[in-house]
């Protein structure tokens, strides 16, 4: 009996020690939970050439470049800002014309006719409302078609005087937009009522539009405002746009103006507290603010000098120096990952001075001692749990 209590006791230690050998070969696969920080600072060197992958450590110069980046994606930057532009005419606009005769009238007669306006020295006739054809034209009484589509109330005024010329009495004419059709600006998105706003010669700005749309449905700290004109498009947060005047350009026909509330999030993964998808306002958030909301580091877990920020750059937010050799994306951006060494005491500044921009990954390696740490921890616990039962079993 005491012979088959010590070959089960042997069978379990051998068993122990295979489970152990197991545990050895299995150790690489421990920590899986991304690549390495030595692995990812290899992204930029000779191995990985060939992916054109631009490494970048976060320093003064680094934060200065991405910060004037932003600068030069403002609304003043971009689109700049002009003076109230002649206000034309356009297909589908409704406009009225008033004519006046010196007397004696010849073509309108005494002015007793509909839309009389005076009859003192001079006689006025107004011709009935007309909406602009898709001709560009409008019809008018012994001048016949005249058109209208692309020019000024003034420019009209003048073809229809220099028409009636010789024919009657020292006309002179006033051309009148009723209904403005044809430049308007589009606004939409989290707005009291998306709608189409008319552009005068007034010159309204972007935040006239915003407030004739009912204004914002959402916080301001937490809203953006995204202009898109011919092709082009830039958001900045409603915040900012109040806080700087100069944001605050005028719109122009056409204009597409999207009120958006949260509309961004970055992305984190690896050693930290949480690894999710995070939204973010339109007021924008730093690195350290980022890491802050998902709870830091992971104490047992981070390598403190391998937090990455993964990023497809804008060409111009970068040295030239960096950009040889850079592959380029189907948008011409150009796949970059930031660095930042929380084991130097300036870097802190530096996250608190770098923004995190939309579709930003954010993630933090795994420290190389945490791996055999874990290791450890698991060989030590099959280790006692074999000895137990073999003690237990004599």
């Amino acid at each position: 009996m005491k012979s088959n209590r010590h070959i089960m006791s042997r069978g379990l230690r051998m068993t122990g020690l295979a489970l152990i050998a197991a545990s050895l070969a299995a150790c690489s696969s421990l920590g899986g939970s991304g690549p390495s920080g030595a692995s990812i600072r290899d992204a930029g060197g000779s191995d990985y050439a060939d992916s054109g992958v631009i490494l970048i450590d976060l320093d003064d110069q680094a934060v200065k470049r991405a910060a004037h980046y932003s600068r030069s994606r403002s609304l003043a930057e971009v689109f700049g800002d002009s003076q109230p532009a002649s206000l034309t005419i356009g297909h589908g606009d409704v406009v009225d014309v008033t004519i006046w005769e010196a007397p004696p009238a010849i073509l309108f007669g005494s002015g007793t006719g509909r839309g009389s306006l005076s009859a003192g020295p001079g006689q006025g006739v107004t011709i009935p409302q007309q909406m602009v054809d898709s001709a560009g034209t409008i019809n008018v009484p012994f001048a016949g078609p005249v058109e209208v589509v692309g020019r000024t109330a003034a420019q009209v005024e003048r073809e229809i005087v220099s028409r009636l010329g010789g024919r009657a009495h020292q006309p002179q004419a006033i051309v009148r937009l009723v209904q403005n059709q044809a430049r308007n600006v589009t606004i939409i998105g989290e707005v009291g009522a998306s709608r189409r706003v008319p552009v005068t010669a007034q010159g309204e700005r972007l935040l006239d539009v915003l407030a004739a749309a009912g204004g914002p449905r959402q916080p301001v700290g937490k809203t953006t405002v995204q202009l898109s004109r011919s092709g082009v498009s830039t958001s900045m947060s409603l915040d900012a746009i109040i806080r700087d005047p100069a944001q605050n350009i005028r719109v122009r026909p056409d204009d597409v103006v999207t009120v958006t509330f949260q509309p961004y999030s970055f992305i984190a993964l690896g050693a930290v507290a949480q690894n999710a998808e995070v939204p973010f306002e339109g007021g924008g958030l730093t690195l350290a603010q980022a890491l802050g909301r998902i709870g830091g580091l992971r104490a047992d877990l981070a390598d403190i000098g391998g937090v990455f920020v993964f990023r497809l750059e804008d060409p111009a937010a970068l040295d030239p120096a960096n950009l040889e050799g850079a592959r380029r994306m189907e948008d011409g951006r150009i796949p970059v990952i930031y660095r930042l060494n929380l084991r130097q005491p300036t870097s802190f500044f530096a996250a608190q001075g770098f923004a995190v921009r939309d579709d930003d990954l954010l993630y933090v390696s795994t420290a190389p001692g945490a791996d055999l740490q874990r290791f450890l921890t698991t060989l030590s616990s099959v280790a006692f749990s074999t000895i137990a039962i073999s003690d237990a079993v004599r």
